[in-house]
C-alpha cells in the first residue's frame, strides 16, 4: 500500500472541540470507550472463528493496557480482527459510521451477539486526553499487510504501511497531553480499569503484581513455616465470567455470597438474593441483593450498578429501578437499555419501563417464593428488610398489589401475622357497630406502654408499627381494605377506640356534669383545647388527653416530608376527655376551697399529659412542686 493522506470526513470542522468538551461528561470516559473497542475486536474474531470465516490460530486472547511515564504514552492493545488501511479509513475517518454496528447487522442472523460498539465516535473520546493519536494494526485476513494511522487532534490524518507490525491486532497509541498527565499514573489507570472494565468478557492485562508459592525445595523459615517466594505475573485486572452471565442452575449459595464480597467488600452478607435472566421481549440479566435495612430509610443511591454487555455504565439507575428498589444493591445488565450517544446516560423509552415492571415483578415473585417456601426463616429476617417492603408498598402499585400475601405485622407479643391472618384473629373482639375490624396499634412501645397494657386488659391485641415509614403503610393498608380501621392505641379513652354501641350511664348529674366541664374550661383557657365529658368505664383514667387521629397522621407525614406542609404549619389540637364514671369525679364535687379544688384538677389534668410524655419544662416543675406538697 502507499501512504494516504487526507481529512476526516466529518459534517462540521468543529467535531473535536465537540466531542472533547460536551460528548462526554468526564474525560476518564476515554479509556471505557477504547478497552470496549479492544474488547469488539477480540469477540468480532471468535465469532469468526465460530463461524469458520477466520481460519487461524486464535492463540491467547487478552487485551493489554501500558504506561511509560518517559514517553508519555498509554497504550491498548489487542489481539483481535485488527484492520486494513481501507478499514481505517472505513472505521475511523469517517466520524459516526459504527463497525461494531455493520458487523452486529451483518452477522445478526448467525446468532452472534455481544459487541459494546453502538455509535462509533468512542474512538474519539481519545482526543479528550492526548495530544497526537496513533494506529498500528494487521487485519486477521490472510496476506494483509501492517497499517499506522496517526493524527493530531485536527481532521488532518495520515494513513500509511507499517510492516514493523507483525501479529494481528491493534494497538492505540495516545500522546498524553500536558493537561492530562494523570492518566499515566498507576493507581489512577488501576482506578479506571476497577470502574469500568472490572467485568469485561475479555481478560484484561495491566502490569505485573507479585504472587506467593511455596519453595520447592521445602526449607522452613524460623517460625517453622515453608519459605515462600514471590515471583513476578501478569496483572489480570478484571473477571470475565461474572455470576450474572451463568446460568443459576450452575451456582451455588457461596457463588452469590462471593460476588456480593467481590462487589461490596466491606458489607455484611445479604440475606437474599434474585437473579435476573430474561431474553425476551428484551435482554436482561443481573443479581439484585437485599441488604440488611436498618430501622431508617437509607437510600443509597449507588448500589446498583448498570452495565451493557458488560461495560459499566452507571450507578445512577433511577429511570430503570423504582424508587424503592433503590434499597437493593447488586447489578442489571442490558443491551436493550437506551443509553445516549457517549453510554452516559438513559433516553425515554419503552423497554425502559419494560425493564422497570418486569424486575418489580420479579421482586415481588421472589419474596412470595419465600415466604411460602420457609416462613420461620422469613419471619427472623423480617425486621432486616420489612422497611423495604413497606417502602414497595406506599410508593409502587404493582408492587403493592402483590406485596399483601408476604408483608407481615408484628405484634407487642412478637407474633408475626399477615394482613389476612392478623384481621382473623382480632376480629372477635375488635369490631365495632360499624362492622369494622379496629386494629390497634402502637408508634412507640415504651412510651405507650400504659396504653398497650390498658388495651390488653380489655382483651384487645396492639400492633407495632413504630417505623418510619409506618404513618404511610397505615393509610396504605387503610385503602386497601374498606372494612379496616386502624388506630392508635393512645388516640382516646380504652372505652372510645372500639366503639360497640354499648351505652353506659353516668353516675353524675347532667349539672354536675356541665360544672366539672366548666371547671377544667376556666383553668386550661385555651383555645385549641376541647372539653368534652363521656360515662365511661370506672376503669378507665378520670383524664385523657387525646390527640385527633387523623390530624395527628397528617402532622407526622409532614414531619417526614410527606408533601403535608400545610398540616405541619397548623397548631396542634387536643381533647380533655373527663371520664364522668371515675371516683374522682365525684371528689371534684366535694371541695368546696376553689384553690384546692384547682389543685386538684390541675394535677388531674398534668398526670394525663404525663401520660401522653407532653409535660415539660416550668410546666413539670410546677407539677412535681404540687405533687410534694399534696403528699405532705
Amino acid at each position: 500500500m502507499s501512504t494516504m493522506k487526507g481529512s476526516i470526513q466529518v459534517n462540521t470542522e468543529n467535531i473535536f472541540p465537540i466531542i472533547k468538551k460536551f460528548l462526554y461528561s468526564d474525560h476518564e470516559i476515554f479509556l471505557r470507550e477504547l478497552v470496549s473497542n479492544a474488547v469488539d475486536a477480540t469477540t468480532k474474531l471468535k465469532a469468526l472463528s465460530s463461524l469458520g470465516e477466520f481460519k487461524g490460530e486464535l492463540g491467547e486472547l487478552f487485551i493489554e493496557v501500558k504506561a511509560d511515564k518517559t514517553a508519555g504514552t498509554l497504550s491498548i492493545i489487542d489481539r483481535g480482527v485488527g484492520m486494513t488501511a481501507e478499514e481505517i479509513d472505513k472505521y475511523i475517518n469517517q466520524i459516526a459510521f459504527s463497525g461494531a454496528e455493520e458487523f452486529v447487522q451483518n452477522y445478526k442472523d448467525a446468532g452472534e451477539s455481544g459487541i459494546i460498539g453502538h455509535f462509533g465516535l468512542g474512538f474519539y473520546s481519545a482526543f479528550m486526553v492526548a495530544k497526537q493519536v496513533e494506529i498500528r494494526t494487521l487485519s486477521h485476513k490472510e496476506g494483509s499487510v501492517g497499517a499506522r494511522w496517526t493524527c493530531d487532534g485536527s481532521t488532518e490524518f495520515t494513513i500509511e504501511p507499517f510492516e514493523e507490525k507483525t501479529e494481528r491486532g491493534t494497538e492505540i497509541i495516545l500522546h498524553i497531553d500536558q493537561e492530562n498527565q494523570e492518566f499515566l499514573e498507576d493507581s489512577r489507570i488501576s482506578g479506571l480499569l476497577g470502574k469500568y472494565c472490572r467485568f469485561l468478557p475479555v481478560p484484561i492485562k495491566y502490569g505485573k503484581k507479585t504472587e506467593y508459592i511455596d519453595d520447592p525445595s521445602g526449607e522452613k523459615d524460623e517460625n517453622g513455616n515453608v519459605k515462600r517466594t514471590g515471583i513476578e505475573v501478569d496483572n489480570y485486572v478484571n473477571n470475565p465470567n461474572p455470576i450474572w452471565r451463568k446460568s443459576p442452575s450452575e451456582l451455588k449459595d457461596e457463588d452469590y455470597k462471593a460476588f456480593y464480597q467481590e462487589l461490596y467488600p466491606m458489607a455484611e452478607p445479604p440475606l437474599f438474593w434474585i437473579h435476573l435472566n430474561v431474553d425476551y421481549p428484551f435482554n436482561l440479566t443481573g443479581v439484585l441483593y437485599f441488604p440488611k435495612v436498618k430501622n431508617e430509610l437509607e437510600l443509597q443511591r449507588n448500589k446498583i450498578q448498570l452495565y451493557s454487555n458488560q461495560v459499566f455504565v452507571t450507578d445512577e439507575v433511577k429511570d430503570i429501578v423504582p424508587e424503592f428498589l433503590m434499597l437493593l444493591h447488586g447489578v442489571i445488565d442490558s443491551p436493550d437499555i437506551p443509553l445516549n450517544v457517549s453510554r452516559s446516560f438513559l433516553q425515554a423509552d419503552q423497554n425502559v419501563k419494560k425493564i422497570t415492571g418486569h424486575i418489580t415483578k420479579k421482586v415481588a415473585d421472589k419474596l412470595e417464593e419465600l415466604f411460602k417456601a420457609d416462613r420461620e426463616a422469613y419471619q427472623e429476617k423480617w425486621d432486616s428488610f420489612g422497611l423495604f417492603v413497606k417502602y414497595g408498598s406506599v410508593s409502587e402499585e404493582k408492587f403493592a398489589d402483590k406485596s399483601l400475601k408476604f408483608a407481615l405485622l408484628t405484634n407487642t407479643d412478637k407474633e408475626y401475622f399477615t394482613l389476612e391472618e392478623y384481621k382473623e384473629k382480632i376480629k372477635a373482639a375488635q369490631t365495632d357497630k360499624e362492622n369494622k375490624v379496629v386494629m390497634l396499634y402502637t408508634s412507640n412501645p415504651k412510651m405507650q406502654a400504659p396504653f398497650i397494657e390498658t388495651a390488653k386488659k380489655r382483651g384487645y391485641d396492639v400492633v407495632n408499627f413504630d417505623g418510619p415509614l409506618d404513618t404511610h403503610y397505615i393509610g396504605f393498608l387503610e385503602s386497601k381494605d374498606s372494612d379496616l380501621k386502624i388506630i392508635r392505641v393512645d388516640a382516646d379513652a380504652i372505652d372510645k377506640l372500639i366503639d360497640k354501641g354499648e351505652k353506659r350511664e353516668s353516675v353524675l348529674s347532667d349539672a354536675q356534669v356541665e360544672a366539672l366541664k366548666n371547671d377544667f374550661t376556666g383553668f386550661i383557657n385555651n383555645e385549641n383545647t376541647e372539653i368534652q365529658a363521656e360515662p365511661l368505664s370506672p376503669d378507665d383514667h378520670f383524664i385523657t388527653i387525646i390527640k385527633p387521629e387523623w390530624e395527628r397522621r397528617m402532622k407526622e407525614m409532614s414531619q417526614m416530608g410527606g408533601g403535608m406542609d400545610f398540616y405541619g404549619m397548623m397548631p396542634e389540637r387536643r381533647v380533655v376527655l373527663i371520664n364522668t364514671n371515675h371516683n374522682l369525679a365525684s371528689r371534684v364535687e366535694q371541695l368546696s376551697d376553689a384553690e384546692q379544688k384547682k389543685a386538684f384538677l390541675s394535677q388531674s389534668y398534668d398526670l394525663a399529659l404525663l401520660s401522653q410524655h407532653m409535660l415539660e419544662g416550668e410546666a413539670l416543675e410546677r407539677f412535681i412542686r404540687r405533687t410534694e406538697e399534696m403528699m405532705k
